[in-house]
């Protein structure tokens, strides 16, 4: 058993180093935005294993993922659905941002992610953890 899960992963980091080669003109031009601590001095890394997905970007310290999507994601809503519900049941807050958006509209993505990199604190002692059903990051203006 031990065997097939290495090997498992072997393929998945193997996968993850073909994607971040073949990155989407999206990913990559977000990529020059958040690499080497640019927002607020937190450490991105691009096509990243977690569990049995690769993400497309992790604030591991934060434990954020943003997810860039295009338009085949509108063919692949419940796998996305329960790709999100798997890294939300793992701690991770899920930014999904669209494509478009990221080249059209920079300053508001990357202030979506700033905003999701500092959550605000509840009021009155309340969570925003994903546990507490909290964690859903899709910012309104990205619908």
């Amino acid at each position: 058993m031990k065997m097939n899960t290495d090997s498992t992963k072997k393929l998945q980091r193997k996968r993850a180093k073909q994607l971040r080669k073949d990155m989407t003109d999206a990913e990559r031009f977000l990529w020059a935005w958040i690499r080497r601590r640019q927002i607020q001095g937190f450490k991105f890394r691009r096509q990243q294993p977690l569990g049995p997905y690769i993400v497309d970007f992790v604030c591991l310290e934060k434990k954020l993922v943003v997810e860039l999507d295009g338009g085949q994601h509108a063919e692949s809503q419940l796998y996305d659905a329960q790709r999100t519900s798997w890294l939300q049941a793992q701690g991770f807050c899920v930014l999904r941002l669209w494509n478009h958006q990221v080249l059209t509209e920079t300053e508001a993505a990357i202030q979506a992610i700033a905003n999701a990199l500092t959550p605000p604190r509840p009021a009155y002692g309340g969570s925003t953890s994903p546990a507490a059903g909290g964690g859903d990051l899709t910012s309104p203006y990205f619908k």
